[in-house]
């Protein structure tokens, strides 16, 4: 399985960033989406920026890659998925 782990840029230039989250810093490259400004978040892969994030995204990825780390040590993980407990699995409209 293949993640893409939310990051916010700290520093960087038109071809790569300086990106953290939590205590993890990686130099990550830039050229899938072109130069960002300082504070934007933005969603790795393989150490490359595939896309930007708005907050609630990037909030709602934490949350979950969190909760599955909580799972993997065995506490209690519920929490952090909240907002699927309470609603079944909903198609994309192109598959409806």
């Amino acid at each position: 399985m293949c993640l893409g782990i939310p990051m916010t840029i700290i520093e960087g230039d038109e071809i790569s960033a300086l990106c953290e989250r939590g205590d993890e810093k990686r130099r990550v490259s830039l050229l899938l989406i072109g130069s960002q400004p300082v504070g934007t978040k933005v969603l790795v892969h393989i150490d490359s920026a595939i896309r930007t994030l708005d907050e609630d995204e990037a909030a709602q990825l934490d949350r979950a890659l969190d909760g599955l780390a909580a799972a993997l040590r065995g506490e209690d993980f519920e929490h952090a998925f909240a907002d699927l407990i309470e609603r079944g699995p909903q198609l994309p409209d192109h598959l409806r």
